[in-house]
């Protein structure tokens, strides 16, 4: 365990020193900020609605460019060969790694409780789909971020990681909106894989286990083949 925390501390750091963290958490707060405070001055709402709406949606770009570069970059290099040396093993690199990309989602989601403690300013505000809210969002961002972390292992080229890790969380996320041509009896198979379905249930205040099963499984799923490409890579 003291290698997977030794690793997550060394990933974490690591966004801070290039400009991609600052990047894209300004990109998503400003995102993400225009759409709550729209609402706000034009049409007079003080709400979340739009903001947990969006935010499968803003994650399908943000996760796959958190993580293209955990993989991508050291197979490139050739430092991962060099990591393996190291007294750890594939789980801890995985671990750590993707424990590294949480930690910046849940760093990058703390400067968005502004939105919440202002509208509690101005009304009454009900916390619990608040705080289902950004459970959700914390489950979602794993799931998304251990698929992410598969696609930056299957490729040393970090474009062609972050394209296929955004393909892979876009069709989650959109997999429920396109159910219009399918026969009936599919509808609840298809619904149950939409990572937007589960998440809309919990930002709603509703923790239904189904709903947790789903993440923790693509997480699991997600980091278990990752481990399994990076093994087979050695």
């Amino acid at each position: 365990m003291r290698q997977v925390v030794h690793i997550l501390k060394k990933e974490f750091n690591g966004y801070f020193i290039s400009p991609i963290a600052y990047i894209v958490i300004s990109i998503f707060l400003l995102i993400t900020g225009w759409f709550f405070f729209t609402a706000f001055f034009i049409y007079n709402q003080a709400d979340l609605r739009n903001f947990f709406v969006l935010l499968p949606i803003i994650f399908s770009f943000v996760a796959p460019a958190v993580t293209m570069r955990l993989f991508s970059e050291e197979l490139n290099t050739g430092s991962y060969e060099i990591l393996l040396t190291m007294p750890v093993t594939f789980r801890d690199v995985v671990l750590g790694k993707f424990l590294a990309a949480v930690a910046f989602i849940v760093a990058m989601l703390v400067p968005t409780f502004a939105y919440p403690i202002t509208t509690s300013l101005l009304g009454q505000l009900d916390w619990g789909p608040v705080i289902g809210g950004y459970v959700g969002a914390v489950l979602l961002g794993a799931s998304f971020v251990s698929v992410g972390l598969l696609a930056s292992s299957l490729t040393r080229n970090q474009i062609i990681s972050f394209i296929i890790g955004m393909a892979i969380c876009f069709s989650l996320t959109l997999i429920d909106k396109m159910l219009f041509f399918l026969p009936q009896s599919w509808l609840g198979f298809f619904e149950y894989l939409g990572a937007d379905f589960h998440f809309q249930n919990i930002s709603k205040g509703i923790i239904d286990s189904r709903d947790l099963i789903y993440f923790l499984s693509v997480t699991f799923v997600g980091l278990y083949c990752t481990h399994m490409v990076m093994e087979g890579r050695n």
